[in-house]
């Protein structure tokens, strides 16, 4: 786990002495986590005198990857018996009120993930939450007209080196809040929040100079000890003390928790170790109520919790070639695929609305690639200079500026993904 460290003190990794990290233990002043706070994993998690690639004393691989040849440490770590991790059932409960948890992959950076997810979360939380079966059942024996309720979205950003996920929401400024049922996720509207280490660090400047597990414990700890659907309860509460009146026969029926819709989890470009991280750490936590329809070509099993994977890509061949090898890591990690989003597909011109290929798709673009491998092609969304501005000012490009082509190309992605996982 970790600990959060005062920037007043030396900060180590950021802009103490070496470039190493210190653990910490000094206490929390208050309830709330200041912006001028790091985060630090605990000591155990890699020793002092260990190389700069220790896989970490709680991997399978600790005393037996080639990194630890020569390292102090490497017969205690290879003798101490591995387990099950204790953690898996614990995140699994946390996680228990997500109903749909989907990874935004990319093989290559820039090429909009981020700004993809950001624009996604907004459009989620733009739209009414669809009513499942027993809620509306629930709703016709109470007698009670259905409520319009707004798709609860959070947005987890596991780009820990490049965190960008509070500058596109709008929360450069935000504190996180810690209560007695942990972490506060930042919210920028009533369904709408995010998590980022972002929110953390001492300046938007600071680099996090981390091997990987100090990463994988960041992303435990987002797991683990972020209260993802405690505001949903008091919203809750809220909506029952509205006067609405119900029969006194169903009064006392046991009403279901509500539940957050989508969590959108932002990765960094590659297969690194934020992947696997997060595919391992959900395998114990419940699978969504729908899966979605599978590539006959993937293994039958699939990781339990992750509702999917949607993978983004830009026109031209070498950014597909890179898609092809996040292809293969979701269907070696049994990660099912949601489908495939082609990003910056060209130009639309705002005046006479013609359409320019900046990046030319010399090999068929995403559409291609998909019909190629068997996989579901979600949409295309043209450039606009305008998605541009609004990531920068932190806010919702398709709100905004909703008769925009690359709005009405969200709407649709968007619906293919509530078919998809609704």
């Amino acid at each position: 786990m970790l600990q959060v460290e005062s920037a007043q003190h030396a900060a180590p990794g950021f802009d103490g002495p070496n470039g190493h990290l210190q653990p910490t233990t000094a206490a929390l002043p208050s309830t709330v986590l200041p912006p001028n706070a790091i985060a630090s994993a605990l000591p155990d998690a890699v020793p002092e005198n260990a190389p700069a690639a220790c896989p970490g004393t709680d991997s399978d691989q600790a005393g037996l990857a080639s990194a630890c040849a020569g390292c102090p440490n490497q017969a205690v770590c290879s003798t101490t018996p591995k387990g099950p991790d204790p953690d898996l059932a614990r995140i699994a409960q946390r996680l228990s009120r997500v109903r749909h948890k989907i990874l935004v992959m990319s093989g290559k950076g820039g090429v909009g993930k981020s700004t993809f997810t950001a624009q996604l979360a907004w459009g989620f939380s733009a739209v009414a939450a669809e009513e499942d079966a027993e809620e509306e059942q629930l709703n016709a024996k109470r007698r009670r007209r259905t409520r319009v309720r707004p798709t609860q979205t959070a947005v987890m950003d596991l780009d820990i080196c490049g965190p960008s996920i509070p500058t596109l929401l709008g929360l450069t400024r935000a504190n996180i809040h810690q209560s007695a049922d942990g972490w506060q996720p930042v919210y920028v509207s009533d369904n709408l929040c995010a998590m980022s280490i972002g929110f953390l660090l001492p300046s938007q400047s600071s680099a996090v100079i981390w091997r990987g597990p100090k990463k994988n414990g960041l992303i435990k700890q987002f797991l683990l000890d972020v209260d993802w659907v405690g505001a949903l309860d008091e919203q809750e509460d809220d909506d029952d003390d509205d006067g609405e009146e119900e029969d006194d026969d169903v009064k006392m029926d046991t009403k279901s928790p509500p539940m957050l819709d989508y969590m959108l989890i932002d990765t960094p470009p590659g297969t690194s170790d934020e992947h696997l991280s997060i595919v391992s750490f959900l395998q114990g936590s419940p699978p969504s109520k729908t899966q979605p329809p599978q590539d006959p070509s993937l293994p039958a099993q699939e990781v339990a919790g992750l509702t999917g994977a949607i993978l983004l890509t830009t026109p031209q061949e070498i950014s597909l070639q890179d898609v092809r090898k996040e292809i293969s890591f979701c269907r070696k990690m049994n990660v099912p695929i949601l489908g495939v989003v082609e990003n910056m597909a060209g130009f639309v011109c705002p005046a006479c609305h013609g359409h320019s290929d900046v990046f030319y798709p010399s090999t068929g673009g995403a559409k291609a690639l998909c019909e190629e491998l068997g996989l579901r092609f979600l949409g295309s969304v043209p450039l606009d200079p305008r998605i541009g501005r609004c990531a920068d000012e932190g806010i919702g490009f398709v709100e905004e500026y909703p008769d925009s082509p690359a709005s009405e190309a969200y709407r649709n992605i968007i619906d293919e993904i509530r078919q998809l996982a609704p």
